[in-house]
């Protein structure tokens, strides 16, 4: 993160620029449903939320960075109607201390294209802010600049299908490791599709899946974990073989920024 982005950061998000470092230290078993994922460690991932319909069906993912903000997934087409529930684990434990917060607003790229899949990037923006604590914090942006080389080893969460054909969701929070592709050997599986504003992960015997569209894709930089990528599309049945696309987030710095500083 760039000293400039850090006090941009700081500006922003109410002074608080602990972004990145979980309380609780998550334990990833290297590349190991999410398909073929594990149960993460409850309250790990604390920026990971829940959207969800008003009768509390889980649908997508999103990451939160700050207070006000969530980022997700522009094709998650989320409402103000929904919610968003943050430190929930496990969708069947009532001994979690959630948080339920309404939306305010929601900003879909104004170049989001549902048929090609490209700009799948959405901001929410929290009618009251949420509670930040060791179950609630939120996840780092990188600088526009940012690198992050293929072979990373990186982190993905969420309460998605475990199995494509599977008619339910995990209750407790899904996290696989898995590595980051370049765009070139992505496109050896997925051809012209595959954009700059994307970055592949996986093909490593993990794929995210059904549920976790708009969750976070996460590497560690300089110690804190920072968002590299958002759950966008993949293998229709989930194939843990074939990369994942992830909206790279790097390229929407610039209209992030935008968006936050206007409203």
């Amino acid at each position: 993160m760039t000293f400039l982005w850090a006090v941009l950061g700081f500006l922003l998000f109410g002074g608080s620029s602990g972004c990145g470092v979980p309380a609780i230290h998550p334990e990833l078993s290297g590349l190991s449903r999410i398909v073929n994922g594990e149960d993460a460690v409850p309250s790990s991932w604390p920026w990971q939320v829940s959207l969800q319909t008003n009768s509390g069906l889980h649908f997508c993912g999103g990451s939160l960075i700050s207070q006000d903000w969530v980022l997700t997934a522009a094709h998650c087409r989320v409402r103000k109607s929904h919610r968003v529930v943050a430190g929930v684990s496990d969708h069947g434990s009532d001994g979690e201390a959630v948080q339920v917060l309404r939306i305010a607003k929601v900003f879909e790229h104004p170049l989001w294209d549902r048929i090609m899949d490209t700009n799948d990037i959405a901001l929410l923006k929290l009618a009251t802010p949420a509670l930040l604590s060791s179950t609630v914090s939120p996840v780092c942006l990188p600088s526009a600049n940012a690198s992050f080389p293929p072979g990373s080893v990186c982190a993905t969460t969420g309460w998605g299908k475990t199995q494509y054909n599977s008619y339910k969701t995990p209750d407790k929070l899904q996290q696989a490791a898995l590595p980051l592709l370049s765009n070139a050997d992505c496109m050896k599986f997925w051809g012209s599709r595959i954009t700059n504003v994307m970055v592949c992960a996986g093909a490593s015997g993990v794929s995210s899946c059904s549920g976790d569209s708009g969750g976070p894709l996460v590497c560690q930089n300089d110690g804190v974990w920072t968002l590299v990528g958002v759950v966008s599309w993949g293998s229709s049945w989930c194939n843990p073989f074939s990369p994942g696309v992830y909206t790279r987030v790097t390229k929407f710095i610039p209209w992030v920024r935008e968006v936050l500083q206007a409203n």
